[in-house]
């Protein structure tokens, strides 16, 4: 039996949220791609593309650099999941402890795009400026 994209994507937030290398590249397909705004603040910190491509990159990111910016208190609160065949579109607010001892908050939406059950591409949408208002 295999999963549905939205069980595929749910499973997914919770492989990001225990920060495992191993689950986390799980749920990629090896050629993966994560394509946020460029310019956004979290790339900015960490001098890094707003474009991540294959999956040991996405790893690193979502397993060690995330938290070198949201260090502590990370809480997802989830708006809706919509899912319409291999596309599964997620819309959340996201708080978190930031490395400059400040509190984070922004709204979220993801359009996660899978292949044989495995997330081959996310598009990442956020409120950008108020992203590098928090980041400093």
């Amino acid at each position: 039996m295999t999963l549905s994209s939205l069980q595929a994507v749910q499973n997914a937030w919770k492989a990001f949220g225990t920060y495992e290398a191993e689950k986390i590249a799980a749920v990629f397909t090896e050629d993966a791609e994560w394509l946020a705004p460029q310019g956004n603040a979290t790339a900015v910190a960490l001098g890094a593309s707003s474009h991540l491509v294959g999956r040991e990159v996405i790893v690193q990111f979502l397993s060690e650099d995330f938290r070198k910016v949201f260090v502590s208190d990370v809480a997802i609160e989830f708006r809706g999941f919509h899912p319409a065949g291999d596309t599964v579109v997620v819309e959340e607010t996201m708080t978190a402890k930031l490395a400059n001892g400040g509190t984070y908050r922004n709204d979220y939406c993801f359009i996660f795009e899978l292949r044989q059950g495995r997330i081959h591409r996310v598009r990442e949408y956020m409120d950008t400026a108020s992203g590098h208002r928090q980041l400093g």
